[in-house]
């Protein structure tokens, strides 16, 4: 693999070809020194690119895109730099649409493509109009505007400060990039705590581009990470929300997940699950283990995974664990519907959930009680309610993380696939077999009770 990504960065015959350029404190790949082909890199891009340069300005495909395509992998976004201004750019493109508080990007549309238009950033300690810090060091505004050589050094990642341009196809690298990406270091630029104290959203794209990529994170760069993960909680919940959602959906959600507990983020974002697992829950940390490996196997086969499912198995030691702590206060149905309530309001102090997620959330979890019993007419409802697929799947993960459930996960695939009179018959071999696997049986109804006759009233007992 080392050796691939090496020629990744050489041509074929490099008797014939020059070799990288220094240019204005930057080093100047040429096009016959790396990998990429405009064949592979999006046209929407390349468009936008053009006529920004045809209006005057400099513009640079830039970021994760040119990383990507040096590593020989296919981008899924691709993001591009310029010196024209939001305002600029808006007005090049109709379909241009200005967002963001804390730093202002340009979203433009080009058919089914956004791509990410942002002007090159300056120092922000260069003006104090357009830039703001909290206590924390965090930046509430940095609307400050530089050149190429500026923009570079405020990227947070070495290997994400690389630079194609169209002029003459070459890659243009102020940080050593190339040179990280060929020994798969990922290196902050700049002082790594005041970086994170910047933006601490920074940690988690830290562990998120070390799974993804496979890299490891250079020592100085993760120092910092377990003392400052607390700053975490300065993080809005809805954008710690969606961050959480990329550390999981980029296919590579077991490597991810494993660096946030050998880095101890998890306390940060998922407090009751940390306390869980932190308890020796080791059915609890298998089940999120096998969502983990699920999701990744479901997003290389390109299907859908829904936020809930993965929520649902996240929080999942945290219910349980809370279910136990009630079981002796309440009812068993009252104690599940309190532990679901409980670990969500504890999540929720830490990253939001929209409602969309919430309910089938917890319908996933209360499926889970449903699914044992059986009895009657109950399998067949169970098995029409819309989200028994998912609860189903979620059965198979709790079997295969070592839950003892006496078979139910078979039980349930059989009864799937069976007619009506399979289906039927094997409900009644339930009963027959006791309450230990069909669940509780319905009670006879009583009829009204008798008035007693003084007799009876004062019969021998």
């Amino acid at each position: 693999m080392l050796k691939r990504l090496l020629n990744l960065f050489t041509s074929k015959d490099s008797s014939k070809v020059s070799g990288p350029t220094t240019r204005e404190g930057a080093v100047s790949i040429p096009r016959d020194q790396h990998s990429i082909s405009r064949k592979n890199i999006s046209q929407a891009a390349i468009k936008i690119i053009k006529q920004l340069e045809d209006a005057g300005y400099s513009a640079y495909l830039v970021g994760g895109g040119v990383r990507d395509l040096l590593l020989g992998n296919h981008p899924k976004d691709f993001d591009v730099a310029t010196n024209a201004k939001p305002e600029e750019v808006k007005r090049l493109f109709r379909s241009a649409r200005i967002v963001g508080r804390r730093f202002q990007i340009v979203h433009v549309r080009m058919g089914r493509e956004v791509i990410e238009v942002t002007t090159f950033r300056g120092h922000h300690d260069d003006s104090s109009q357009h830039a703001a810090r909290s206590e924390d060091g965090m930046l509430l505004r940095d609307n400050v505007y530089g050149t190429l050589e500026t923009d570079a050094m405020r990227r947070d990642f070495t290997v994400n400060a690389l630079y194609y341009t169209l002029k003459d196809f070459s890659v243009v690298d102020y940080c050593k990039g190339v040179e990280d990406l060929k020994s798969r270091t990922l290196r902050m630029i700049g002082d790594p705590a005041t970086r994170y104290k910047e933006d601490p959203v920074r940690i988690l794209r830290a562990l998120r581009f070390a799974a993804k990529l496979g890299f490891n994170i250079e020592a100085k760069t993760a120092k910092p990470i377990r003392e400052l993960g607390n700053l975490l909680l300065n993080v809005s919940d809805a954008r710690l929300f969606e961050e959480v959602l990329k550390l999981f959906l980029g296919g590579s959600a077991t490597a991810t997940f494993n660096l946030l507990r050998e880095y101890d983020l998890l306390v940060h974002l998922f407090p009751g699950t940390d306390i869980a697992l932190k308890a020796k829950d080791e059915i609890g940390a298998n089940l999120i283990e096998q969502c983990m490996i699920n999701t990744d196997k479901r997003i290389r086969a390109d299907k859908t995974v829904t936020p809930a499912f993965i929520y649902a198995a996240l929080l999942w030691p945290a219910v349980q664990q809370q279910f136990k702590l009630l079981s002796g206060q309440m009812t068993p149905a009252q104690a599940w519907a309190q532990a679901g309530t409980n670990a969500i309001n504890q999540q929720l102090t830490r990253t939001a959930v929209p409602k969309r997620f919430l309910i089938p959330m917890r319908e996933i979890w209360d499926l889970q009680q449903r699914l044992p019993n059986r009895l009657g007419m109950r399998a067949l409802r169970t098995l029409d309610h819309p989200r028994f697929r998912a609860a189903y799947d979620f059965l198979l993960m709790r079997e295969a993380a070592g839950e003892a459930l006496d078979g139910l996960g078979v039980w349930w695939t059989n009864y799937q696939t069976a007619n009506d009179e399979e289906r039927e018959q094997m409900v009644k071999e339930l009963a027959r077999q006791g309450t230990k696997t069909g669940g509780s049986k319905p009670r006879r109804r009583r009829g009204p009770r008798k008035p007693k006759s003084d007799t009876a009233s004062s019969g021998n007992e």
